[in-house]
């Protein structure tokens, strides 16, 4: 299934009247999705930044709230803090963010002068989640919450919910690189089921539009940026080389790129449009701006901490809140 990120969708039409609130609270305390509505965790990506999200769905996971979702979508390492959630061990799987040493393999801008990534996917999904820190991988297949992993295919330039083509362990842990494959920094795009792709980031860094376009009723956006905080411009050296790049090898990723300035400004429109039907758990303010190569484990492990506090704060009271 795929949908591109600036489809215009009316965001008025989509049913049921409850807010986001009103369907969490009913839900958890009837134990049931038996409702009508369709409830989707939308998590935010950004590489290390990623780690709020990481707090935040550890604290869903301690509220008891991760069998409330229909379905999860997440780009990049929304993606993966997704699959953490849908298999049980989110509180576990967070241990890699303060481990400095696998923070260390993972994360070496060093390697990018020896012709190498910066980020080492494939030590991340293949050893630190098949061994080190295990994911429990049948679980997330097994799970009656739908998984959505978004990546951007390099030919098209449109996001792709790789959703329908994980059948299998080996073929969700390669979707789970190839949504977080950063261009040239994490390495050649990652082929899944006869295409190939990059990051979903450079099309649906939230990936919102493409869970109202699958039917979504009312979401809960999970966000890694403080709500006064911007994108800042790729540096220079990145634009060049990393625009040189893509540009030769997937040029609908390269027209995807070139778009990215614009996107924090239309997607954060696009929420604001939705209303009550997505509530949405930003970094509060003064939060630190975490790039999204940082691996100080001190920095993250902070960070980690304040994304579990903001979710507990508004969720975990009798009566959630709805700001």
């Amino acid at each position: 299934m795929t949908s591109t990120a600036y489809t215009d969708l009316d965001p008025l039409s989509t049913p049921g009247s409850a807010t986001v609130a009103e369907v969490i609270q009913a839900r958890r305390e009837a134990g049931s999705r038996a409702d009508g509505n369709r409830l989707a965790l939308v998590i935010e990506g950004g590489g290390s930044r990623g780690v709020y999200s990481s707090g935040m769905v550890q604290a869903l996971e301690e509220l008891g709230l991760a069998k409330i979702f229909d379905a999860v979508y997440g780009t990049s390492a929304g993606a993966i803090n997704g699959a953490w959630l849908l298999c049980g061990r989110a509180a576990t799987g967070m241990r890699s963010w303060t481990d400095p040493a696998i923070m260390r393999r993972v994360v070496d801008p060093v390697r990018i002068f020896r012709g190498r990534p910066v980020f080492d996917l494939h030590y991340l999904v293949h050893r630190v989640y098949d061994g080190i820190e295990p994911m429990d991988f049948p679980a997330i297949l097994a799970n009656p919450t739908t998984f959505h992993p978004i990546a951007t295919d390099i030919r098209t330039g449109q996001s792709v919910d790789l959703g329908p083509y994980i059948t299998d362990k080996q073929t969700l842990m390669t979707a789970l690189r190839a949504s977080a494959g950063l261009p040239l920094l994490a390495g050649p795009p990652v082929a899944l089921a006869g295409s190939s792709y990059f990051d979903g980031g450079l099309t649906e860094t939230i990936p919102i539009r493409t869970a109202v376009a699958a039917g979504t009723t009312h979401a809960l956006v999970l966000r890694t940026r403080r709500t006064d905080e911007l994108r800042p411009p790729a540096p220079l050296l990145h634009r060049v080389i990393g625009g040189g790049y893509m540009r030769a090898i997937a040029p609908g990723a390269f027209r995807a790129w070139s778009k990215r300035p614009g996107q924090q400004a239309m997607e954060d429109s696009y929420l604001d449009g939705l209303g009550e039907q997505v509530l949405q758990v930003h970094p509060p303010a003064g939060s630190p701006a975490i790039d999204s190569a940082a691996r100080d484990t001190d920095l993250l492990t902070r960070a980690l901490d304040i994304g579990r506090t903001a979710v507990h704060s508004l969720l975990g009271g009798g009566t959630l809140r709805t700001a």
